[in-house]
């Protein structure tokens, strides 16, 4: 599939609002725990009574305190959740259970339309999670910039949408619902504890830090760290950027490209 067949008509994505805003309404209420409630708990257990035990003066790059190391990852690691769940079962039930793909492109809408509506979604969904996140970690004292703060929330939705195309199109592909344990096993959990949220990946050995360099989750958590505590390092943080950037369009190309060889069938 050419490049250019991945570009959505915009107008066409915006005919899709009423549709989402009703999806959003019907299932909000069941995402409060997981999106809003255990992000507060993990900051509780993880950065205040966990951190309580770690000495000042540890290697925690740059951080005052452990609470301050670890809620940037955890944020970030929330931004990745958020968009694994987004991607994930309600693309496998759009095509698969209630079969709403098939009902939309029967109208003038594309697959490309259909893919950018649903990603567009996720970015919104990703910026309503973070964005609680953020707020109920500030009165905590973790933030040492606040114009950082603010840059790191656009750069958490970048997180989450550098995952989702790359799930969604991953989703596309299986038949089977049983797939989707492959992701959770073999990549939200072991990204999630060893991608630079809970401890320095230099505490790794030397190849297990070069491959925790490459996942996209690291150059989340460590951009996200950056800005919030106020320490950017200019050419890092353009690297991390490139990185989430060039996956998040190579990820909605993949959507776009498995969803349209699904509907062919």
């Amino acid at each position: 599939m050419a490049i250019l067949d991945a570009v959505p008509d915009w107008g066409m994505v915006a005919r899709q609002r009423l549709y989402w805003t009703t999806v959003y309404k019907r299932t909000w209420k069941g995402s409060v725990v997981t999106s809003f409630v255990m992000p507060l708990l993990y900051v509780l257990a993880m950065g205040v009574l966990l951190g309580g035990f770690v000495k000042t003066g540890a290697n925690l790059e740059g951080a005052p305190t452990y609470l301050a190391f670890v809620a940037p990852g955890l944020v970030a690691a929330q931004a990745m959740q958020t968009a694994t769940g987004e991607t994930t079962w309600p693309v496998m039930g759009s095509l698969k259970w209630h079969r709403t793909y098939y009902a939309m492109v029967a109208t003038p809408l594309a697959v490309a339309d259909v893919v950018a509506a649903q990603l567009v979604f996720v970015m919104f969904r990703l910026a309503t999670v973070t964005g609680v996140f953020l707020l109920v970690m500030a009165p905590f004292g973790v933030f040492e910039s606040v114009p950082g703060t603010l840059l790191a929330w656009p750069v958490l939705v970048l997180v989450g949408l550098s995952f989702s195309g790359v799930f969604f199109a991953y989703s596309a592909t299986i038949r089977s619902e049983s797939g989707f344990a492959i992701i959770y096993r073999l990549l939200v959990i072991p990204l999630f504890l060893f991608s630079g949220a809970f401890f320095p990946i230099s505490n790794l050995s030397a190849p297990l830090e070069w491959l925790a360099r490459l996942t996209p989750l690291w150059h989340g958590v460590d951009l996200t760290r950056m800005l919030v505590l106020g320490d950017v390092r200019p050419g890092l943080a353009l690297v991390h950027l490139a990185y989430l950037v060039v996956l998040s369009l190579v990820g909605w190309w993949l959507a776009v490209w498995r969803l349209d060889k699904r509907m062919e069938v």
